[in-house]
């Protein structure tokens, strides 16, 4: 049989905007090396694939893969997935249950007129844990800047993760705008911490206001429009810097990329940790079939 697949654009309101994601509806029976060469094929940031539950109490298993890797979580396929599947009527009680690799991703459905799924707000399956530091004057030539760029008050460029690990480093306003990926500069700041993997997420902040870009293109993603998993974390670390109990943000992404997208992360603190996550909108694109 064929399998069917749909395509959203994820932490928008509106089509060609955000994050876009293919999902593949029922997936089982494809194997590993055949959704990485779909995922490969689709060429977008990720791809989902919607398996059934290990715990019936779950909605459903879901494997995400990028051009290169499978991944252990990631924001906009966990969000995409579960509007797709609230769509269907496959979510009860308004909140998706996910099992990804690293955990169980919780996403409450938000609905619009008619009850129809329109975005999402997942929580993260791990809680906030920080690693090592990255010399800020690598940082800035990952992503084409100049060291004084790189700032260091709040925090040195360091590893973060709620699931999934990415280097956060905040620069200055006026320096989010030029940043241009150097692929040469990323191959040169691995370290045997990062396994093969360096992700690079910075940000310039004006209090609960953040843009930011993200850079992969050891993976394939010269860069991202949204990048669900690693504002999560962002926001986990901003609250254990900042101190309180609970924080919110606006975080904006995209934009030098021609799609715009708006991401709302949170963090709250708990008795497992600092937890982050992160909401936004949901839109159905186009639908298609493969085999």
């Amino acid at each position: 049989m064929p399998y069917r697949f749909e395509t959203v654009d994820v932490f928008t309101d509106a089509r060609f905007g955000g994050n876009p994601l293919a999902v593949f509806i029922d997936a089982d029976g494809l194997g590993d090396a055949e959704m990485q060469a779909l995922a490969a094929e689709m060429n977008l940031s990720e791809t989902s694939f919607i398996l059934p539950p290990a715990d019936p109490a779950n909605t459903a298993r879901v494997r995400i893969f990028n051009r290169a890797h499978e991944m252990p979580f990631a924001g906009h396929p966990s969000i995409g997935t579960a509007c797709v599947l609230a769509r269907l009527g496959r979510v009860a009680g308004g909140e998706a249950r996910l099992e990804v690799p690293a955990g169980l991703v919780r996403v409450a459905i938000e609905t619009g007129a008619g009850g129809m799924a329109t975005g999402g707000r997942l929580t993260a399956p791990q809680p906030l844990a920080i690693g090592p530091e990255l010399d800020p004057a690598a940082a800035a030539a990952c992503a084409g800047l100049a060291e004084r760029d790189v700032l260091t008050r709040a925090h040195r460029p360091v590893q973060v993760s709620a699931g999934v690990d990415f280097v956060v480093a905040e620069v200055a306003a006026d320096a989010i705008g030029r940043a241009l990926p150097d692929i040469a500069a990323f191959r040169a700041a691995l370290q045997p911490w990062m396994e093969g993997r360096l992700s690079l997420l910075i940000y310039a902040r004006e209090g609960a206001a953040v843009h930011a870009r993200m850079f992969a293109p050891l993976a394939g993603t010269w860069e991202d429009p949204a990048t669900g998993s690693a504002a999560s974390a962002l926001a986990a670390l901003l609250l254990s810097l900042d101190g309180g109990d609970a924080a919110e943000f606006t975080m904006r992404q995209g934009v030098e990329m021609g799609r715009p997208s708006l991401l709302r992360p949170f963090a709250r603190r708990t008795g497992a940790g600092v937890t982050g996550g992160v909401g936004g909108g949901c839109v159905p694109v186009f639908r298609g079939e493969y085999g």
